[in-house]
């Protein structure tokens, strides 16, 4: 007599991330701010290193603008209000 028995194979049920679209928020060149007032404001807002910070506030000044974050628009909103707020141009796209 043959013994046979069947491994129950288990599945893992992924739920599905739905995420909201990745947006950017961007800052905008201008001739008013210093570049000490944004990287200081980017480091605030930001988070950013002050390394990052200055390379965002270079590529601003010789690009024209420059995408800072990326991330869902509810988590951006707040940053770009608080970046006008600062007298900065930003938006979220």
């Amino acid at each position: 007599m043959r013994l046979s028995y069947k491994e129950q194979e288990s599945v893992d049920v992924l739920e599905e991330v739905v995420e909201e679209d990745l947006c950017d928020l961007v800052v905008f060149n201008d001739d008013v701010n210093t570049f000490e007032h944004v990287i200081n404001i980017l480091m605030k807002v930001c988070k950013h290193s002050a390394e990052q910070a200055e390379q965002c506030t270079l590529l601003i000044h010789y690009k024209g603008k420059c995408t800072v974050k990326h991330g869902s628009f509810t988590e951006l909103r707040p940053m770009c209000e608080s970046i006008l707020d600062a007298g900065i141009t930003a938006t979220v796209m």
